[in-house]
């Protein structure tokens, strides 16, 4: 299966290496041009029966009473044990240049033991930013992702079905204070740090504009003077810069993830000549114990004799192959394939040749 799963990116990365460059918009993070991330804390009704046991989340009650009080309602000293309500956190993202009116996806999650969230109802939350000022109000019905079902003796869960959100269900009640128009500079933040790739992208726009406005300045950032572009506003630069086309560089990297065994190799990976042995080895030891009885109508006592039973398998291995020099992720991907071993294995061996030296890329184990 891990042979079939490299040489696809074989056959796969080549072309898109080759399918062309990339647009700028699609490389860089404009400076000011970002979301802001929202939160709240609110009430969550309607649910059936699978709601916070209020002896378990005693702040359930306590929003429940505010809400209810802010309604006029009077439940000061009663005692309220509904189990069709839950209190939940509200996340959501406030987009750039998003306006006073408009509306935005809100992620809603239980806090409290609430065992599902479907078919409830957000009540009023209040959105704050990290400022502590309230820039969006959501409510409304939650789309949970999960089903649970359960019986007197066993239950059985799909998803998860404490978490759930809410399309559109935020309204933007106020905007964030940035003025676009009033900058003279701009600075363009790449997401991969590259000094190749800012020094292309520095010379791809001063050949659109005929002009030297862009300037690298550092790996990350290229900053971009307006007033030099000539063009009405900063919008319209932005809006001309951010389609220009730019063939990025990547560093060769090399990304494990142990628990699936998934390897995932970039199209610049290298690996010189080494030769790799591997096998496996297996220390099994057994208890058997014996019972010792004293003949019939004898003197004496039931003893138990330990008995262990402990061996040494070694399986034999692959003994010493060679992996030569790899020019290309395809002659990589064959040389490794060679080994025949499975992907946990192979996990471990690239980990040998990097500690070796012989494996020229960024190792990154998640």
């Amino acid at each position: 299966m891990l042979g079939r799963i490299l040489l696809c990116l074989a056959l796969l990365l080549p072309q898109v290496a080759l399918s062309g460059p990339i647009r700028i918009k699609d490389l860089v993070e404009f400076d000011g041009v970002r979301g802001n991330d929202l939160v709240g804390y609110g009430l969550v009704v309607g649910l059936n029966g699978t709601g916070d046991g209020i002896r378990n989340a005693p702040f359930t009650e306590e929003i429940m009473s505010n809400i209810l009080e802010r309604l006029g309602v009077n439940v000061t000293g009663e005692q309220f044990r509904p189990k069709n309500v839950a209190a939940v956190f509200v996340t959501a993202e406030l987009p750039p240049f998003a306006r006073a009116g408009g509306t935005v996806d809100v992620t809603v999650s239980a806090i409290g033991d609430a065992s599902s969230l479907l078919g409830g109802t957000l009540i009023m939350t209040p959105l704050n930013a990290a400022d502590g000022q309230i820039y969006a109000v959501a409510q409304g019905t939650i789309i949970a992702g999960g089903a649970a079902a359960q019986g007197d003796a066993a239950q059985v869960i799909q998803g998860v079905p404490t978490a759930g959100v809410i399309p559109s269900g935020a309204r933007v009640e106020r905007e964030v204070d940035f003025d676009l128009s009033a900058l003279s500079s701009l600075r363009l933040a790449l997401r991969e740090p590259d000094f190749t790739t800012a020094g292309r992208i520095e010379q791809a726009i001063n050949e659109v504009f005929a002009t030297p406005v862009a300037r690298m300045l550092d790996a990350g950032t290229v900053r971009l003077d307006i007033v030099a572009t000539g063009m009405a506003s900063p919008a319209h630069a932005l809006g001309r810069v951010e389609n220009i086309l730019v063939e990025p560089e990547q560093k060769a990297r090399v990304v494990v993830d142990q628990r699936s065994g998934t390897i995932v190799m970039g199209e610049d990976v290298r690996i010189s000549r080494v030769a790799v042995s591997q096998g496996n080895l297996t220390l099994r030891i057994e208890e058997d114990p014996a019972v010792v009885q004293p003949n019939p109508f004898a003197e004496g006592e039931t003893v138990v004799v330990p008995r262990t039973n402990a061996e040494i398998i070694e399986e034999p291995g692959i003994g010493l192959a060679e992996i030569r020099e790899g020019t290309s992720l395809s002659e990589v991907v064959a040389g490794l394939n060679a080994l025949g071993v499975a992907p946990r294995d192979m996990i471990d061996i690239l980990k040998s040749i990097k500690a070796a030296g012989a494996l020229h890329a960024e190792f990154i184990v998640r």
